[in-house]
């Protein structure tokens, strides 16, 4: 079984801390940025970064629904890792500075896929889908901070 990964990145017109603050806001703001792949959104620990476990589904194809159980850590600065107690997918949110009032944002997933057939097509297609998934996730927040 071979590890699978998608990663996407946006550059957003608002300082680091600023879009940080928005994506660790699990209780307020995180919500208001999902996607309608996401569903059955809930905070049922904390609710602001390290601490917080939160629970959602991702209907990632028309067939495939993951039941996600999140924990959230922030091992450095600008760091969010939301790890799933449900698989082995671990999702890394990273914003850095990036000149005058602007930062990136990279969102990573990193998953163990399926062997065989199943797990190629899996790792072919699924980075895409989930690509898309956080485009539209990015392009909220944007919208959000950019205020």
């Amino acid at each position: 079984m071979a590890q699978v990964e998608a990663t996407t990145e946006r550059i957003v017109a608002a300082d680091a801390e600023t879009v940080f603050d928005a994506l660790a806001d699990y209780s307020g703001t995180r919500a208001k940025l999902l996607p309608e792949q996401f569903s059955e959104y809930e905070v049922r620990e904390g609710g602001d970064g390290e601490g917080t476990l939160v629970h959602w589904k991702l209907q990632a194809t028309s067939k495939r629904v993951r039941d996600c159980l999140l924990e959230v850590g922030e091992p450095t600065d600008g760091e969010l890792v939301e790890k799933d107690r449900n698989s082995s997918m671990v999702t890394t949110w990273r914003v850095t500075p990036a000149g005058e009032g602007k930062s990136r944002v990279v969102v990573t997933s990193i998953w163990t896929g399926a062997g065989g057939i199943g797990g190629f097509f899996e790792r072919t297609f699924a980075p895409k889908g989930l690509g898309r998934i956080y485009d539209a996730m990015l392009a909220k927040l944007a919208a959000e901070v950019e205020k």
